[in-house]
């Protein structure tokens, strides 16, 4: 049962166990996000099991008597898989299993088994094989309960029963090889990705002339259709939790010729698992050297709120939450709860209300980022060489009131730019620079 984790097509039961005093008690709403993911992994929903619980069971999770309960529903419904939306140790999947006759998932691992269907560039796909062996790793001791762990004479001593020297049994060596396959295997991969790291920090690197611009936010908030509108580019879009994976970085051209690079970055779910964010480290990368995060809200979403938190402990966690950043509530076309984007406007009074789809205040948003980008205003004189064509373009396309004087063989040129843009002037002409 544990070396199959695909549930697409699988007739699948949800199980969700929530503390008392939580305030998410209704089933629907407790269950709203694992919906969700299930059906976006394939999975054909048949029913939905909820527990109120005091306190975790360390062997079942949910306590036996419900365990047994659940076994009925899994029967009656004819389910093929139980998925849990919390996160399992391997001794309560094997208990589980036993009880209810099926294969058993935890959350962080249907989140796994979709990024794997979704991973198309070599990248992400060795980033998701790393996740779901170190995810799988712990779990291999249960994976070979009905093997022998002990043989000989000497498993009725004292040695014998920890597994003494010549005593093992087939379990225990097929645990050994599987172990040291794994390990051989994620040490592989972690010096695969480690090339891919140092290339893709190259690459960051390269961009340096361009003021760089991620978009974060909660899977299906509806990024990709974003960057689609803004850069007109060809992103794979589609109604589903984590229809891209790959970063996708796209120039788009703002007022007055400002280029800035904007990056497309996989989406977020509340408690993300810890390994996939490990992984995924290079992709988030762009986020992460980011000059400015855009956070793009699904403001049609009863969840808002929450699905605000689930994207703020990510980017916490990649030490990004201090970042410079513009809250962009998406869809607002469409709204289906007022009073709910109304607080969350409140909270955000910043914030602005965009259409990715209809085009709704994306000029705004690009006077917005034109600012940002600008940042303080300066006025400069430059004095080059009338050949230094480079450098006169680049003034001509982000300067503001410009003024130019041609002496012989010199053009002295005084125009207003942003802070930001000094550097990248400095590159192009470091000695002929002066602030007024």
């Amino acid at each position: 049962m544990r070396d199959q984790l695909k549930v697409q097509q699988e007739r699948a039961v949800l199980v969700g166990a929530v503390l008392r005093g939580e305030h998410k008690t209704n089933s629907d709403d407790a269950l709203g996000e694992l919906t969700a993911l299930a059906e976006s992994a394939g999975a054909v929903i048949v029913d939905r099991f909820i527990q109120k619980v005091n306190r975790i069971n360390p062997a079942t999770y949910i306590g036996s008597g419900k365990a047994e309960m659940l076994a009925g529903r899994v029967k009656q419904k004819e389910g093929d898989v139980v998925i849990f939306d919390n996160d399992l140790s391997p001794a309560q999947i094997r208990e589980l299993e036993k009880i209810v006759k099926c294969k058993v998932l935890d959350r962080s691992e249907l989140i796994l088994d979709i990024f794997a269907t979704r991973a198309r560039t070599k990248q992400a796909k060795l980033q998701v094989e790393l996740a779901q062996l170190e995810y799988t790793y712990p779990r291999l001791t249960r994976m070979w309960s009905h093997l022998d762990t002990v043989a000989g004479a000497a498993g009725g001593t004292g040695a014998g029963a920890v597994g003494g020297i010549g005593t093992r049994g087939t379990g225990e060596k097929q645990l050994e090889i599987d172990r040291r396959l794994v390990n051989k295997r994620i040490t592989d991969l972690k010096r695969d990705i480690a090339a891919i790291d140092k290339r893709k920090m190259r690459e960051i690197d390269g961009r340096g002339d361009f003021y760089t611009i991620s978009l974060v936010g909660y899977t299906n908030a509806g990024k990709s259709t974003l960057l689609n509108t803004l850069t007109g580019a060809n992103v794979y879009v589609q109604d589903q939790l984590f229809a891209t994976l790959d970063t996708r970085t796209r120039k788009w051209t703002l007022d007055n010729g400002i280029e800035v690079l904007l990056s497309d970055t996989v989406g977020f779910v509340s408690k993300l698992p810890h390994h996939l964010v490990a992984s995924f480290k290079a992709t988030l990368e762009e986020t992460v050297n980011a000059d400015l995060l855009l956070h793009v809200v699904d403001a049609s979403s009863v969840d808002a709120f929450e699905q605000i938190k689930s994207v703020e402990s990510v980017l916490k966690e990649l030490n990004c939450d201090q970042k410079e950043m513009v809250v962009l509530l998406n869809k607002s076309d469409s709204i289906a709860d007022k009073a709910t984007f109304e607080s969350v406007q409140t909270v955000f009074p910043e914030a602005l209300s965009i259409s990715a789809k209809t085009g709704l205040n994306l000029d705004r948003l690009a006077e917005v980022i034109a600012d940002k980008v600008r940042g303080q205003h300066l006025r400069v004189r430059i004095t080059c060489n009338q050949a230094n064509g480079k450098l006169q373009s680049y003034l001509r396309t982000v300067g503001r009131d410009l003024t130019e004087e041609y002496f012989d063989g010199t053009v002295q040129i005084e125009t207003t730019l942003g802070k930001n843009q000094l550097a990248q002037l400095r590159r192009l002409a470091p000695k002929e620079i002066e602030v007024l």
